[in-house]
């Protein structure tokens, strides 16, 4: 199963994430931006859980 890169974060709704962008989420996969994470104290408030740096994924080229 396959990590969901969500490319808004759920708290401001208007920060874009780009796959490359740093962004913050929990074991649920919400996504934060990292300014919304921090004033969050990096504790989601969908679930409780503790936000994280969201890992990257590589560029696949053909």
């Amino acid at each position: 199963m396959a990590l969901e890169m969500r490319e808004r974060c759920e708290r401001c709704e208007t920060t874009v994430l780009a796959l490359g962008d740093p962004a913050r989420i929990c074991s649920y996969e919400c996504t934060f931006c990292v300014p919304c994470a921090d004033a969050m104290h990096d504790v989601c408030p969908n679930c409780g859980g503790e936000l994280v740096a969201r890992p990257t994924r590589a560029t696949v080229t053909a």
